[in-house]
């Protein structure tokens, strides 16, 4: 059974950038979409950014621009490159992997952009 593995959250001034990136470990069978998720305290988990597998990518409104989803060619891996972090970005934000038959999630990684 293969897991995501998230990394690169931290504490960041607004205005600062962070890369966050998950990596499939051990077997997932046939992904679909990958993307990003967030919840801040008090709210439901909301979209960020999802990729395809053909590589087209969709964005929440309140990101665009400031973030950039990409991902590997063998469709294992896939990024989250944040720029001009506003303190509202604060969040845990949480990898997912789709296939036909069940959502993967991460453990999730703290964000926190202070002010």
């Amino acid at each position: 059974q293969g897991q995501l593995v998230e990394s690169g959250g931290g504490l960041v001034q607004a205005g600062g950038s962070l890369r966050l990136s998950c990596v499939v470990s051990g077997s997932i069978i046939r992904i679909n979409d990958m993307g990003w998720y967030r919840q801040a305290p008090g709210k439901q988990r909301e979209l960020v950014a999802a990729i395809t597998n053909g590589g087209s990518s969709n964005y929440a409104d309140s990101v665009k621009g400031r973030f950039t989803i990409s991902r590997d060619n063998a469709k294992t891996k896939v990024y989250l490159q944040m720029s001009s972090l506003k303190p509202e970005d604060t969040a845990v934000y949480y990898c997912n992997a789709r296939t036909p038959w069940y959502d993967h999630w991460g453990q999730g990684t703290q964000v926190t952009v202070s002010s």
